[in-house]
């Protein structure tokens, strides 16, 4: 019988693992042998620290601002939202021992459905509410479009800075341009790996990692490794998934993969202190919640929007 755990991650965020359809095989053509071409040699890696520095950890946060209805007289009610977001980047300066967040962006969205071409009324913010369609009435349609434009300016910042130095960028990669960059996915929705392989990834400590594989019809690298031994925890807490784009030479993609499951355990968050410990890192964690304040108080935003709406009403 298999044993019952409680998730150490606070109930709001979800869990690590997909609660309707944990580990579902994946769709993509996956090569396990792309490293280690005899599946018997798969076993845990030791990771390697190799110096690497600044070392820039690249997130984006967002948030519903309001819910809208367009009250057309011949369609009638169309919905919509206003939904602000912010990303950004903490540089982590490891030869100088500090950190610091740059690159913010915060970008305002007005998400009508059915295609609109309606705009909104000039609102008293900084930035203002651009207003964009989304050809479906579906509100978690409407979300996911402001999701992806964060995702998309996440992109940006990520391949900005992956020209100066190592990034690790919160999620699956967007930008598959051959840079030294790292998507780093916190959650499981999808396993990758046969059950032979598969079985290596409870086997891991902090600081080892699986053998590569490859994931080519999304045209990238990954691997596995282990952040920390949780207590109570069991065989996949405390475990993530990295990406590297499917461009870079394989050796480059090794010294990636060794630097991440040396480096990551060590900005690791603790369970006391952030509610998705220990995925959420400590730069990262750090860089939402400087990222949520440049994006203005919930409240009073919600009050220009309606002083905005009533204005033109007027």
């Amino acid at each position: 019988m298999a044993r019952i755990y409680v998730e150490g991650w606070s109930p709001e965020y979800g869990s690590p693992l997909d609660p309707d359809d944990v580990l579902a095989p994946s769709e993509g053509s996956v090569d396990v042998g792309v490293e280690l071409p005899d599946r018997a040699d798969w076993a845990p890696l030791e990771g390697r620290d190799d110096g690497a520095t600044p070392i820039a950890f690249v997130d984006g946060v967002r948030r519903i601002d309001a819910r809208l209805t367009l009250d057309d007289p011949v369609e009638g009610p169309v919905p919509g939202l206003c939904g602000t977001f912010a990303v950004g980047a903490t540089i982590w300066d490891r030869a100088a021992v500090r950190a610091h967040v740059t690159a913010v962006r915060v970008e305002r969205w007005a998400v009508l459905a059915g295609g609109r071409g309606e705009t909104m009324p000039p609102v008293a913010l900084e930035p203002g509410y651009a207003t964009t369609a989304c050809a479906s009435s579906d509100p978690d349609d409407l979300v996911r479009e402001l999701h992806t434009r964060m995702r998309r300016a996440e992109g940006v910042v990520a391949s900005t800075l992956a020209a100066e130095g190592f990034v690790v960028a919160d999620g699956p990669l967007n930008d598959l341009t051959p840079h030294p960059t790292v998507g780093y996915v916190k959650s499981h929705r999808v396993t990758y790996l046969d059950a032979q392989e598969r079985a290596v990834i409870p086997q891991l400590a902090p600081g080892q990692r699986t053998p590569l594989f490859t994931i080519w019809d999304y045209k990238r690298y990954s691997w596995y490794l282990r952040l920390a031994v949780v207590r109570g925890g069991h065989s996949w807490s405390g475990i993530v998934r990295c990406e590297a784009p499917g461009g870079l030479p394989l050796e480059e993609v090794r010294a990636i993969a060794d630097r991440t499951a040396a480096v990551l355990p060590l900005v690791a968050s603790q369970e006391h202190l952030d509610p998705r410990a220990p995925q959420n890192l400590v730069p990262i964690a750090a860089l939402e919640k400087e990222l949520r304040h440049r994006m203005g108080d919930p409240r009073l935003v919600g009050r220009a929007l309606r002083e905005a709406v009533m204005a033109e009403a007027s």
